[in-house]
């Protein structure tokens, strides 16, 4: 409790419902990132484009996933809770960034430093250009739900 007699809102990190939330998504997504990478395998130090594939739509999700609940309102609730479990949880397991470092080296060992370099600037260029498209794409959906239009904030 603070000075004031009211009561501190506990930080997601130390909310026991919302870490076994991210627990269970992370479960999801590591799932949802196995798949990939089972229906698209690939050989050592070849291109990988599973682990592309779930870095760019991840990217994108999150995008559009942080966009829409900054529309909706205060990170407060659910909107907190969707947010750490989906974003944190089933986004952040279902995107890789340490498959993507050991990848580049592999294909570093294999194939050379350009086209490990040319596969790692790839991925990364591709992830930001997705999540500014989820970003887009999120703002627009809440945009035609206005009337008019026309964005209020």
């Amino acid at each position: 409790m603070s000075t004031s007699g009211a009561a501190v809102a506990r930080p997601p990190h130390r909310h026991p419902g919302l870490l076994l939330g991210v627990l269970l998504g992370g479960t999801v997504g590591t799932g949802l990132r196995l798949a990939a990478g089972e229906a698209l395998p690939h050989e050592v130090g070849a291109w990988p484009w599973g682990t592309l594939l779930v870095n760019v739509v991840g990217a994108f999700l999150l995008g559009a996933l942080l966009e829409t609940l900054l529309r909706a309102g205060p990170d407060v609730g659910r909107r907190r809770a969707v947010r750490v479990v989906v974003g944190s949880g089933v986004l952040g397991s279902l995107t890789t960034t340490s498959a993507l470092a050991l990848e580049t080296v592999q294909r570093a060992d294999v194939a050379g430093v350009g086209p490990a370099a040319a596969y790692a600037l790839v991925t990364l260029v591709l992830g930001v250009a997705a999540a500014a498209a989820g970003v887009a794409a999120a703002a627009a959906s809440h945009r035609s739900r206005r009337p008019g239009g026309q964005d209020l904030a």
